[in-house]
C-alpha cells in the first residue's frame, strides 16, 4: 500500500500527541526553588507561593476612632508600584481593582472604600518575604493605614 505525503505527514503529526503521563503533585523537595526543562520553557517550579496583598486607596467611609485616611490617586498607587514593589519583583506581577470592607477595631460600623489587589507569582525564601514585608511597611509609613492584608498559599507553576 502507498500512502499519500499528505496521509503520511497526518499520521507522524497525530503519533507524536499520544502520550500517558502518570503524575503526581509534588512535594518540594528543597527549601530553594528549583526549575525542571529548560531555561526558555520551564515544565514547573516548585517551592512557589503566591501572594495577594490587599491595599485600599479608596476613601475610607466607616466609623474610626483613628483619623480617616484620604483617597489614594491612580498616580499615587503608580508611584508607589514603581518605587517599592517593582525594583522588589522586577519579572511581573498583577493588579486587580477590587472594593473592600473591614471592621476597624471597636468600630461598630464596617469601613469602605476601593481597593487594589496586588498579586505576586514567587520563591517561598526567607528575602523573598522580606521584600513583602518592605511593601507593606512602605505602605503604611506612605499612606498612614494601620494595615495592609497579606494572603499567601502555595502554588505550582509553569512557565
Amino acid at each position: 500500500m502507498k500512502l499519500s505525503p499528505l496521509l503520511l505527514a497526518a499520521f507522524l503529526a497525530l503519533g507524536g500527541c499520544a502520550t500517558t503521563t502518570t503524575s503526581s503533585p509534588r512535594a518540594p523537595e528543597s527549601a530553594t526553588a528549583t526549575l525542571q526543562g529548560d531555561a526558555a520553557r520551564p515544565d514547573a517550579a516548585t517551592n512557589w507561593v503566591r501572594s495577594e496583598l490587599y491595599f485600599g486607596v479608596g476613601e475610607e467611609s466607616g466609623a474610626s476612632d483613628r483619623e480617616q485616611t484620604d483617597a489614594i490617586s491612580e498616580a499615587q498607587w503608580r508611584d508607589f508600584l514603581d518605587k517599592q514593589v517593582t525594583p522588589r519583583f522586577p519579572d511581573g506581577l498583577t493588579v486587580f481593582d477590587a472594593y473592600g470592607q473591614w471592621l476597624f477595631r471597636g468600630a461598630k460600623e464596617p469601613n469602605r472604600l476601593r481597593t487594589k489587589v496586588l498579586v505576586v507569582l514567587h520563591e517561598n525564601t526567607p528575602q523573598r518575604r522580606a521584600d513583602i514585608e518592605a511593601i507593606r511597611l512602605a505602605w503604611k509609613q506612605a499612606t498612614k493605614h494601620q494595615s495592609v492584608l497579606w494572603s499567601q498559599q502555595a502554588v505550582e507553576v509553569s512557565f
